[in-house]
């Protein structure tokens, strides 16, 4: 089973050149760049201007997104990602394939890949390595950007791969579901600021930082070897699992690892410690920061 799933939520560089060369990208596979980085570092739209994967689309995590909600890159509604995605030329029966440029090999990537799987869509992959090895292995690159046709994309939320506040809240006691926490171990235990905020984590969560599950080439290591992160967290995929981080990305990480292991049902706490910070009340904020204060 977990070969078979290999297959769909990840393709090699290799894979994609060859589409790449047959001419297959077009209404059939859509390729995307899912970059984002702050903005005082790097700007991901103008790298995708001067260069690409030839045939992809820029896919802005900036504008698809619930542009209302105080918190960062919370999902946006059903027809908001439906009208994006289907301007991408995006349809139902399309082979998504999403990449981005960060150092690391991967990093924004496995968000955009939740979202098209929380909005119906089961045909979506992520390229392993990202775009940093496939310039490291010599594939093409152009800054021609493409204009694909509209497509008709129909849309419908999967509540099964998403956690609010409140079933997060109710978990605390009732620990229905495990949770898994994929930010630095610093953050987590809060000995650290989190991008500004005082840090820690939700009660009864287990840390696993994303970068864990990134081999040092930005590969995303063997099903074995995540199988084996897993187990020493006790981290039981049998079970039901959700992830949190700072704000919903990096914990997709962890949703895309486990999906690697055949657990395709991994759901995301989507306002993760942004929202958590914000709302929940102070005993259910676990720091060492403050415990040592106190």
């Amino acid at each position: 089973m977990a070969a078979q799933v290999l297959g769909k939520a990840l393709v090699s560089s290799k894979w994609l050149a060859e589409a790449v060369k047959a001419g297959r990208v077009g209404a059939g596979l859509r390729v995307l760049d899912a970059s984002w980085y702050p903005p005082q570092e790097r700007n991901a739209r103008q790298e995708f201007r001067e260069s690409h994967i030839p045939g992809a689309s820029f896919f802005d995590i900036e504008e698809c997104r619930d542009k209302s909600s105080p918190y960062d890159f919370m999902l946006p509604s059903v027809a908001g990602f439906a009208d994006y995605v289907g301007q991408l030329g995006i349809g139902n029966d399309t082979h998504v394939v999403v990449y981005d440029g960060d150092k690391l090999g991967t990093f924004y990537a496995p968000r955009a890949w939740w979202m098209f799987r929380v909005f119906g869509h089961r045909q979506v992959s992520v390229l392993n390595g990202g775009f940093k090895n496939w310039v490291k292995e010599g594939h093409p690159v152009t800054a021609e950007v493409s204009q694909p046709p509209p497509a008709v994309f129909k849309a419908k939320l999967d509540k099964s791969l998403l956690k609010t506040f409140e079933e997060m809240m109710e978990n605390v006691g009732s620990k229905r579901f495990q949770v898994v926490d994929s930010r630095p171990e610093g953050r987590f235990r809060g000995t650290e600021l989190d991008q500004g905020l005082e840090s820690g984590h939700i009660p009864g969560a287990v840390n696993i930082p994303f970068q864990s599950f990134l081999t040092e080439t930005g590969h995303e290591k063997s099903v074995e070897e995540i199988q084996q992160m897993f187990r020493e967290k006790k981290v039981d995929l049998s079970k039901p699992l959700t992830i949190t981080c700072r704000k919903g990305v990096t914990a997709c990480h962890i949703a895309l690892a486990a999906y690697l292991c055949g657990k395709p049902d991994v759901s995301i706490y989507d306002g993760s410690w942004s929202e958590w910070f914000h709302r929940a009340p102070p005993e259910y904020k676990v720091s060492e920061m403050k415990r040592n204060k106190a």
